[in-house]
């Protein structure tokens, strides 16, 4: 009896069949096809493959010719557009109506536009040159709060396979109520005590069973179920602990923080840890990574190791009031607005240097903030515009007008942006009443003009004085 035929693998496959078969497949997949082993790699790297896939993201922009491979200039392009490094973005403008409060919260979703005005939550619709307004959501009776987007397939709303990838708004409002809506319907969550402050950024639990975290200036967190089997009580556990009213609320993956396992009507604490933040304000912003918690208060961010709960490192701006703030920890970047710039630290090279940053200057204080792998994105409330930075470097890449580029004339102001890959929109007014300034960077065609060598300003120390610092605490 003959032994069996040896097992035959895809890398077994002649070169061109593998290139044939990466030719198939989005650039994701493909950068993840060139880890799998070094036969897999050389198909990744084909120029045919990234011919194809240059032309598929940019139909109307001739591949350059040159020394570099298609794929570099894949690469190449990609970063630019994420930089938003061109003068010719996609434009489009939505008048506001001037009776109804301005905007204060902004969320960039695939083609949809969610802001709020006062009570009222609204969803636009992007199209090619216009925004469409599609829904209002008037399920509060006073200011919302904070607003979040989950996948509508985890909450009790979802009805069929052909809504699998829509997303559903989940609203907080001082009326101590949270809303769960999405395209007519809606559910209403009660049982706080207090104006309702704070959503989780991501919801708990696994497979069908998920849960929403809220926090309330009643000094608890609530666990609601969004399952579809408790309709009729979705309140899991209240929990005790905090001494002043909930801001912010974060969901760390690896460490579990509270017993969640407390019965509601415990009036006790079920907080199992907890640390003080010797911070002159409130926190402004906090992001959980792996075992480490980032909280920005006062003039100070603080690394907490949940595991301990205590302490891991402080990073300190000598008594410069945090007004925004951003991380990105698994790139080692945490950015600071302040009254006059923003400040990008490397968190690697601050235990050696602390001054170790790079300064992105503004004409206002820094309140709205973005941060990225490609680029830091900055606005002032008076300034009406957003200036880009590279992330890299810290060197500035553009300069974004907020108003209607055609009808720039007199002052304006900057109250909201939500920055989407190489997408970006900001609301604010200008004499011509409050707008949505929506701008797409993909197919844009003409560069910005370079100002010269790009040299990262992480390698030279800069020094602050304790007479520039903000007295106005």
């Amino acid at each position: 009896m003959s032994a069996p035929l040896p097992g035959r693998t895809l890398a077994d496959l002649d070169g061109d069949v593998l290139a044939h078969c990466a030719g198939h497949l989005c650039a994701r997949d493909v950068a993840s096809l060139a880890m799998a082993c070094r036969p897999l790699h050389a198909a990744a790297y084909c120029d045919a493959v990234w011919y194809r896939l240059y032309r598929e993201q940019w139909p109307f922009q001739q591949v350059p010719r040159g020394a570099l491979g298609i794929r570099e200039l894949y690469i190449r392009r990609h970063t630019e557009v994420h930089q938003m490094k061109f003068n010719d973005p996609l434009s489009s403008i939505y008048y506001l109506d001037p009776t109804e409060s301005a905007p204060s919260h902004l969320m960039l979703d695939r083609n949809d536009v969610w802001f709020s005005q006062g009570p009222v939550a609204k969803r636009l619709s992007l199209g090619w040159l216009n925004m469409e307004l599609m829904e209002t959501y008037k399920s509060h009776s006073a200011r919302i709060t904070c607003m979040r987007l989950f996948p509508l397939i985890n909450t009790p709303l979802f009805r069929s396979d052909t809504h699998t990838n829509e997303k559903a708004l989940v609203t907080s409002s001082t009326d101590r109520t949270v809303c769960l809506c999405w395209k007519g319907q809606s559910r209403c969550y009660k049982g706080h005590s207090g104006p309702v402050t704070a959503l989780a950024d991501k919801l708990l639990g696994d497979g069908e069973f998920k849960v929403l975290a809220t926090g309330s200036e009643d000094c608890t967190i609530r666990l609601w179920s969004v399952s579809t089997r408790a309709k009729k009580h979705p309140l899991i556990s209240t929990l005790h602990g905090h001494e002043k009213t909930l801001s912010l609320l974060s969901v760390a993956w690896y460490v579990k923080v509270w017993d969640t396992m407390a019965p509601p009507s415990s009036v006790s604490s079920s907080c199992v840890g907890g640390t003080h933040l010797n911070s002159s304000g409130p926190p402004v912003a906090i992001k959980c990574y792996q075992s480490l918690c980032y909280i920005a208060a006062g003039s100070e961010v603080t690394a907490i190791d949940l595991r301990t709960m205590k302490k891991a490192s402080v990073l300190a701006l000598r008594n410069q009031r945090i007004l925004s703030c951003e991380m990105l920890p698994s790139e080692w970047l945490i950015c600071t607005g302040i009254k006059d710039k923003a400040l990008l630290w490397d968190i690697r090279k601050s235990q050696e240097l602390a001054n170790t940053v790079a300064e992105l200057h503004s004409d206002g204080p820094v309140a709205l903030l973005h941060l990225d792998p490609y680029k830091v994105v900055t606005g002032a409330p008076w300034d009406g515009q957003v200036h880009v930075w590279e992330t890299r470097t810290g060197h500035l890449v553009n300069t974004l007008s907020c108003n209607n580029p055609v009808k720039s004339a007199g002052r304006s102001t900057l109250s909201a942006m939500a920055v989407d890959g190489c997408r970006i929109i900001t609301t604010g007014s200008s004499t011509e009443g409050s707008l949505l300034h929506y701008q797409d960077f993909l197919r844009s065609s003409v560069p910005v003009a370079s100002s010269g060598k790009e040299v990262s300003k992480f390698w030279g120390p800069q020094e602050y004085d304790d007479e520039d610092s903000d007295d106005d605490h």
